[in-house]
């Protein structure tokens, strides 16, 4: 076993197997899996519908930012123009009241430094009507920009609720059948309880059922066979119906003892009469 141990491990650090890749792959993709569920169940599509909204405001902030820097620029590019144009004219105001005193010099240096200002005025016109283009770009951007926003918006909040609706209606639905989680907990109480009480009946019935065959004894001595409980019947109507003639007997008896009783009197006193009354011997 050591031997064949040792060829192994061999085989792994000279590169001919590699059994530890094959698992860490799988391992990879159980992770990645378990992981990409438990991400689904977490998620929730009005939480991502709000924070791409938020992104979406974020990026219009930044253009419009762009606008009012292009914007800038461009003013201030304006600002420089207007000062390179007075400049100009003062120049050649400059000119012409040097030639008007013969000054012909100043005349010319003059002109020359106009020259070299109309040359800066035409750079910053060049670099005006390129950022007024560019601005122009971002502003028609950041229009349609707005108006995809707002689209998204009114698409968000729809989205929002038809899910918000659906989600209500699915867990009534779910309350409703009994198949949600807290329903079914419910459902499956009662259906245990149901199953006990059913349970405990069929026993008491089948006990009863087998103490009335005497299949099983009562140590009580309170539970009767049917056999004995018809006996015990038949017998107390027999002891009634022998006491009701009894009683008969009686009352029948104890009418003829009183009717003879009387009878015996009225005898009796009809011999004792002639005993009572004094006989007289004739002479």
């Amino acid at each position: 076993m050591g031997s064949v141990a040792e060829l192994e491990l061999e085989s792994v650090r000279r590169g001919r197997a590699k059994p530890m890749s094959g698992v860490m792959k799988r391992m990879g993709m159980i992770f990645r899996a378990k992981a990409n569920k438990a991400l689904d169940r977490a998620e929730d599509p009005r939480e991502t519908l709000d924070y791409s909204y938020q992104k979406q405001l974020e990026l219009l902030q930044k253009v419009r930012r762009g606008v009012a820097d292009v914007a800038t620029s461009r003013k201030r590019l304006e600002l420089q123009l207007n000062q390179l144009q007075q400049q100009s004219s003062k120049l050649e105001d400059q000119g012409r009241k040097a030639l008007a005193l013969g000054r012909e010099d100043l005349a010319r240096e003059a002109l020359s430094r106009k020259a070299a200002l109309q040359q800066q005025v035409t750079d910053l016109e060049t670099q005006h009507a390129t950022l007024q283009g560019e601005e122009e770009k971002l502003t028609l951007a950041a229009q349609r920009l707005q108006a995809k926003v707002d689209a998204f918006r009114t698409k968000k909040e729809t989205i929002k609720a038809t899910y918000t609706a659906a989600q209500a209606q699915t867990r009534i639905g779910e309350a409703f059948s009994g198949i949600s989680e807290e329903m079914g907990d419910v459902g499956l109480a009662i259906q245990r309880a149901e199953d006990k009480t059913a349970q405990l009946q069929a026993r008491a019935g089948a006990i009863d059922e087998l103490l009335a065959s005497g299949a099983l004894d009562d140590p009580s001595g309170m539970h009767k066979d049917d056999i004995q409980a018809e006996l015990d019947r038949l017998s107390g109507g027999t002891d009634v119906e022998l006491e009701l003639q009894r009683m008969k007997a009686e009352l029948a008896g104890g009418t003829t003892d009183r009717q003879a009783i009387e009878g015996g009197t009225g005898q009796g006193q009809s011999q004792q009469q002639p005993q009572d009354t004094p006989r007289f011997d004739k002479q």
